[in-house]
């Protein structure tokens, strides 16, 4: 079994997904120490992940892609056991417009932080991945034996070549790594004290849904009904915020557990169902009881037609499978829309 309060490092633990893994790691007695430098993220989290968990994690406001803070960082902390990497830009349509942005932030955070982690022997790395390496992919659901797809978006191209990245250097010994291709992540947490928290306009569906409800928005505009899809928009895998998170820990476990089968290993994380943009919204006014407006607008660049997941081989070999329902996640996302709304942000 692991060592129960191993430390573990979480960067970018102030974002949406960050936030409620570093919940579920606390809650299964980790230790957490969190890296994040705001630029999309708000430091009240910190005080909502203290308020749910009890527990107030270490926190230093530096940048990954800073060689000297992350390694004063590492020399502070000698004991971290492993290490959740979720800082990175995001943002599909603001890669397109600002490549050059992505490639330096994501690719030197990632060249950055593992040559700390070399310097300073830490071994055990979880890599936040995405399902847009697949591209616009030759099979569904998808695997992760699918033949990659050249990236519809500086963005998915960014976690590709992390990933080669990784596959290069776990070759050396040096580290371990297990990467996680996320499907769609939506919803927050059942308190809802925390969830996605976008700066400036929205790029993902759910925000954008809440957002209308709540009046903020006149209208969502679905980009493209014209697709070759039942209901002509385009499809993803909505998984649940708090399914993601538990699957980094199952991830961690697996490493401190010394349960992996390779010095890099590969998971998708989904629900295996894909839903409709359409279906999304219908799904969102059904279970709240709220109108959320809607037309339709051109197709966007970089956005992949349809995608959801074959999730075999991590209910297998991770030992994790979803729990928690699209309906779950459009009420939790709706209860965190309102709880904004108090915050007036």
């Amino acid at each position: 079994m692991q060592n129960k309060k191993s430390k573990i490092l979480v960067t970018g633990g102030i974002g949406y997904i960050g936030s409620h893994t570093a919940v579920a790691l606390i809650e299964q007695n980790y230790e957490v120490i969190i890296v994040d430098n705001l630029s999309n993220s708000h430091l009240f989290i910190l005080d909502r992940i203290e308020q749910i968990s009890g527990v107030r994690p270490k926190y230093y406001n530096m940048d990954v892609c800073d060689a000297v803070q992350m390694d004063k960082l590492f020399a502070e902390n000698s004991d971290i056991s492993g290490v959740i990497h979720f800082a990175a830009y995001k943002a599909v349509g603001e890669s397109v417009a600002e490549p050059l942005k992505y490639y330096h932030n994501n690719l030197g955070g990632l060249v950055t932080l593992i040559q700390s982690m070399q310097k300073h022997q830490v071994k055990n790395l979880v890599f936040s991945s995405s399902c847009s390496v697949y591209g616009n992919a030759t099979q569904l659901p998808v695997d992760e034996n699918c033949p990659l797809q050249p990236a519809e978006s500086p963005y998915g191209n960014t976690k590709r070549i992390c990933e080669e990245i990784l596959v290069d250097t776990t070759k050396t010994g040096t580290i371990n790594a297990i990467a996680l291709r996320y499907f769609n992540p939506i919803g927050a947490h059942e308190s809802g004290l925390i969830g996605e928290l976008p700066i400036g306009q929205p790029s993902n569906l759910i925000p954008v849904i809440t957002q209308t409800a709540a009046g903020l928005r006149d209208m969502i505009t679905v980009f493209g009904s014209d697709y070759n899809t039942p209901d002509g928009t385009c499809i993803r895998d909505y998984i649940h915020v708090v399914d993601i998170a538990d699957a980094h820990v199952a991830a961690v476990e697996r490493m401190l557990n010394n349960k992996q089968l390779y010095t890099y290993e590969l998971y998708n994380l989904g629900t295996g169902e894909g839903v409709s943009v359409k279906h999304a919204i219908n799904t969102f006014e059904a279970t709240t009881g709220v109108k959320a407006n809607h037309q339709y607008g051109p197709r966007r660049d970089g956005d992949v037609i349809q995608i959801w997941a074959d999730c075999t081989k991590s209910n297998k070999e991770l030992g994790w499978k979803t729990k928690l329902s699209l309906a779950d996640a459009m009420i939790s996302a709706w209860k965190w829309q309102q709880e904004i709304l108090k915050l007036g942000l």
